[in-house]
């Protein structure tokens, strides 16, 4: 009985909605039918956002930016100013990205395709079903490239290679990065490599040796610099290691391994000693000025010098700091500290059960403007910009763990939003909306307006009238005097 009570007035409000837009009221400024139909000014920015059917639509106006959305299926935003827009398809499962004359779709991370309007020689277009297909076309025919893994293809700038040419990966692969060109057979294990002054091979983990002259190199300034040389060689690899790095350079570096027995490096900058590694091991660093001892690594840790200051013993605690950065954390990952301090920043964050509650907060110390954010997962997320605006959201399940991640605040942030307040301290507005705007409120120093139960009883105020409306009929207006 009390289900068909709900209905018959949820009924007579969706009539009451129809038969105000058939008036052309509803399209007003400050239309409020609840969680039915809602518009209103946005209250830190400049514009107007509309919100319908609860959560599944809303669209938000500003002065060059305008959105779109029906979370969690759909979202757009468009932005005139740049030009740029983007598309969410229940995000994050299908995104596009258009920016200026570039363009982007992606599937998750295993289907992409990038473009561009107008074709030039470094316009390109790629087309990508990660890992089997690889395809990019340009103007310029040598940018052109295709690759169907693990058969055969060929590859530019991508997968941390400037170059990939492969036939029955992994028999046979040949990669560039810069100068250096490996020849790969039966990836990892067998290669040879030779560049500008270097040779090398291996047959790992057996054995392996790779040698590198010092030599010259010529910067976009037209400056020559010098290019460290090195030797390494290793044998049953990670047991016995040798390496000579940092050749021809102020501060050569030799290497020394056989583990876990003992390891140890030398540089006129830095010694590193270890002797059953991981459980015993010291540093002295001259040139950040410090000793530490380690044992066993990284669980524990000691380390005193003006360059640095640690106390370890991982999980109970952890306490780190130098000039710049502080790191402290107990029962970790009870308590975690971050501090950053390099004027004119100071930026800190807090931790407690990783994002269970998060404190987080950045200042510029020349200004003193400083924002804030607090999320305690999954009660809310509350945070403050630069010029002290401040929002409020209760619920907040994934905010925590993914902060100010566009996508979420699009697609799903409204899905669970039963409270949100904002408050803008240059205009001295205020708003509040429960329950996907059953009730909402809106404050400003020239006016005050509510509205409770899909709009049925409305209140509004300026400095000149009182005006109210019950059950969608208007009341006559009052003087506020």
């Amino acid at each position: 009985m009390q289900k068909q009570k709900f209905l018959h007035l949820l009924c007579l409000v969706i009539v009451a909605a129809i038969f105000g837009c058939v008036q052309g009221k509803l399209w007003a400024a400050d239309s409020a039918y609840g969680f039915v139909f809602e518009r209103f000014k946005l209250t830190l920015e400049e514009g107007y956002r509309t919100e319908a059917a609860g959560p599944f639509f809303y669209s938000e106006h500003l002065e060059s930016n305008t959105t779109w959305a029906w979370p969690p299926f759909y979202s757009c935003n468009r932005d005139t100013a740049i030009p740029a827009h983007e598309d969410d398809y229940f995000y994050p499962l299908l995104t596009h990205i258009h920016y200026g004359l570039e363009n982007r779709w992606q599937l998750f991370q295993l289907l992409s395709f990038a473009g561009g309007q107008e074709p030039d020689e470094t316009q390109v277009k790629r087309f990508t079903v990660f890992p089997f297909y690889f395809q990019q076309r340009a103007a310029e025919p040598k940018l052109n490239y295709t690759a169907v893994f693990p058969f055969y293809g060929h590859l530019n700038n991508r997968l941390f290679h400037d170059e990939m040419d492969f036939v029955m990966f992994p028999i046979y692969s040949e990669t560039r990065k810069r100068d250096v060109i490996t020849d790969n057979y039966v990836y990892p294990f067998v290669h040879v490599r030779h560049g500008e002054g270097l040779n090398g091979w291996q047959v790992w983990p057996i054995v392996g040796h790779e040698h590198k002259e010092v030599t010259q190199a010529t910067n976009g300034f037209g400056d020559i610099s010098l290019v460290a040389g090195h030797d390494k060689r290793f044998f049953l690899w990670p047991l016995h290691l040798k390496q000579d790095t940092g050749i021809g350079t102020e501060n050569p570096e030799k290497f020394r391994a056989t583990f876990p027995f003992y390891a140890y490096s030398r540089s006129p900058q830095r010694d590193y000693t270890s002797v059953i590694w991981p459980f015993f091991a010291w540093i002295d660093d001259r040139e950040k000025k410090y000793h530490e001892w380690e044992g066993p690594y990284p669980f524990v840790i000691f380390t005193r010098g003006e360059g640095k200051h640690t106390s370890r013993i991982w999980p109970l605690f952890s306490q780190s700091h130098n000039l710049v950065k502080q790191s402290d954390s107990y029962v970790w990952p009870l308590y975690t500290y971050r501090r950053t301090h390099s004027d004119p920043l100071d930026q800190h964050t807090a931790r407690f059960a990783l994002f269970l509650f998060v404190n987080s907060e950045e200042k510029n110390t020349q200004t003193s403007a400083a924002k804030k954010r607090i999320d305690v997962w999954p009660l809310f997320t509350w945070h403050r910009d630069f010029n002290g605006n401040e929002r409020l959201q209760i619920l907040a399940p994934l905010e925590p763990a993914v902060p100010n991640n566009r996508g979420i605040e699009r697609n799903w942030s409204p899905l669970w939003s039963l409270w949100r307040a904002e408050t803008n301290l240059k205009t001295q507005s205020a708003s509040q909306s429960l329950f996907w705007n059953l009730y909402r409120r809106e404050t400003a120093p020239d006016h005050k307006k509510f509205s409770l139960l899909f709009g049925l009883f409305q209140y509004q105020s300026d400095k000149e009238t009182r005006r109210s409306r019950w059950f969608y009929v208007n009341f006559p207006s009052t003087s506020a005097k």
